[in-house]
């Protein structure tokens, strides 16, 4: 205990055990706990790197051009192209080579829902949680190439046990139990403008999730790596919690992703307009890398081809295919391949020098976060192939407006009616593509739109689509 605290000390951080003898001994514990989890000797570079250092601001934006990618099929040549990127990803499915990442540390406040996100409802008429859409997608991948698809789920201190809770509630939603694997996201202490560590009570240093680029530190640290390494698993599909149409298990993705050797492969969408909030896929100096649309001039942003399209127009969704020891590299202890930490300047619940509480109107502090697509510079044969976004993206995270409740039903309505013209039913539409009935096709019955038309295609008795319709 003593040793921990003069390490602190030494480290210029002492203010961290500043109420230390006030405290009862739970107080105590706790407080110590927390502090034996920080690595100080980061937290000093990162201190002196994004506090004292101004370096942060500066983004070189010079020879930046846009990424190449794989487009969507459009002619015989570019549908023999994706065929075969499909069966190479079906043959390392059923291999056993794929496993599932969902990272799902937030909770659904912004949606004005108290839980874990992944138990919000979202479909449109069973109201199934996005962890049950997505738990029905890896079964049904898993049954249509003769597999069981591990998967793993990054959650926070804040929703693991909920998140657990919510699992065995519902028999993990029809999914072997040993196929599911907890693990928690790292946290990061939270400084003041001076560096300083914040307390958020007095037995309680304020940590901080150290963003969606940790999961992959977190997958290393957990053992996760380990165990994929020994079921033979060497390809993470990685998406967000956030988006229930995601392909989970994308057979033509993984297949671009093995043939082209990468390290870490990424799906775009084209941009819905200029300004629209999505990382830009980028090519400077020969290597590929994400530029945030904050730190993208607006007028690049909006800048046009001869033709009239956006220049910069392949927007990032957080789709991703990792090999797994790349992961193991970016997220280990190495100093040579290392995930970047960003600034975000925050207001943060602390405690004053006196023990008050405050809660400050304004920044009064630094957290710090990794950004998982950072990793992207670091990979070899990075590999990026455009996604249709109705049929991969459709985020919720807004109580109303874009990215909202209302607009993914619209869209997985959307979605559902082209899979069914597709399979040659007839179904009205407006120009949107949007239904007048609401149904739904279950996960369980397709997992895309080739499974679909496929499944459907088999039906003996085929169900009369109209308003109240579940195809299960």
């Amino acid at each position: 205990m003593q040793a921990l605290i003069a390490k602190f000390k030494e480290a210029g951080q002492g203010q961290v055990f500043q109420f230390f003898d006030q405290l009862d001994d739970s107080g105590q514990e706790r407080l110590l706990a927390q502090a034996a989890s920080i690595d100080l000797d980061e937290l000093s570079g990162l201190v002196q790197e994004h506090v004292f250092s101004e370096s942060h601001c500066a983004l070189d934006l010079e020879g930046l051009e846009p990424a190449p990618y794989i487009a969507l099929p459009s002619n015989e040549a570019s549908a023999t192209e994706w065929e075969r990127a499909f069966q190479t990803g079906a043959e390392a499915i059923r291999a056993g080579r794929v496993a599932a990442f969902t990272v799902a540390g937030g909770q659904g406040t912004r949606l004005g829902y108290d839980g874990p996100k992944g138990t919000y409802p979202v479909t449109p008429l069973s109201k199934k949680s996005l962890f049950q859409v997505f738990a029905e997608k890896i079964l049904r991948s898993g049954e249509r190439f003769g597999v069981t698809l591990p998967w793993f789920i990054l959650t926070s201190e804040i929703n693991h046990a909920a998140t657990i809770a919510a699992f065995e509630e519902n028999a993990y939603f029809g999914l072997p139990p040993e196929s599911v694997h907890f693990i928690v996201q790292g946290l990061v202490p939270a400084v003041d403008l001076e560096g300083k560590i914040l307390l958020s009570r007095q037995d309680s240093i304020a940590m901080t999730p150290d963003g969606h680029g940790g999961a992959l530190r977190a997958l290393v640290r957990s053992g996760a790596v380990d165990t994929m390494k020994a079921n033979g698993v060497d390809i993470v599909s990685y998406f967000q919690v956030d988006n229930p149409i995601v392909q989970c298990v994308d057979p033509a993705f993984i297949g671009f992703h093995v043939l082209g050797q990468s390290e870490l492969s990424s799906k775009m969408v084209p941009k819905a307009y200029a300004l629209e909030k999505v990382g830009h896929f980028c090519t400077q100096d020969g290597v590929t890398k994400v530029i945030e649309y904050s730190d993208m001039p607006t007028a690049m942003q909006e800048e046009t081809t001869l033709d009239g399209e956006l220049r910069f127009k392949a927007g990032s969704v957080a789709i991703h295919v990792f090999d797994r020891d790349f992961i193991a590299r970016v997220g280990g202890d190495g100093l040579d391949l290392k995930l970047p930490f960003h600034r975000a300047n925050k207001k943060i619940p602390c405690v004053d020098a006196a023990g008050a509480q405050v809660n400050p109107e304004q920044p009064n502090g630094v957290k710090f976060e990794m950004f998982v697509f950072d990793a992207l510079p670091l990979a070899a044969n990075p590999v990026i192939i455009e996604a249709v976004r109705g049929d991969d993206f459709s985020p919720v995270k807004n109580a109303a407006g874009l990215d909202s409740p209302q607009t993914c039903k619209e869209d997985q309505l959307r979605m559902f009616a082209h899979w069914l013209k597709a399979a040659g039913v007839e179904i009205d539409t407006d120009d949107s593509g949007l239904p007048g009935i609401t149904f739904e096709i279950s996960p369980r019955f397709a997992a895309d739109e080739k499974d679909f038309v496929a499944r459907w295609s088999a039906l003996s008795t085929k169900p009369e689509i109209s308003d109240g319709t579940t195809i299960e």
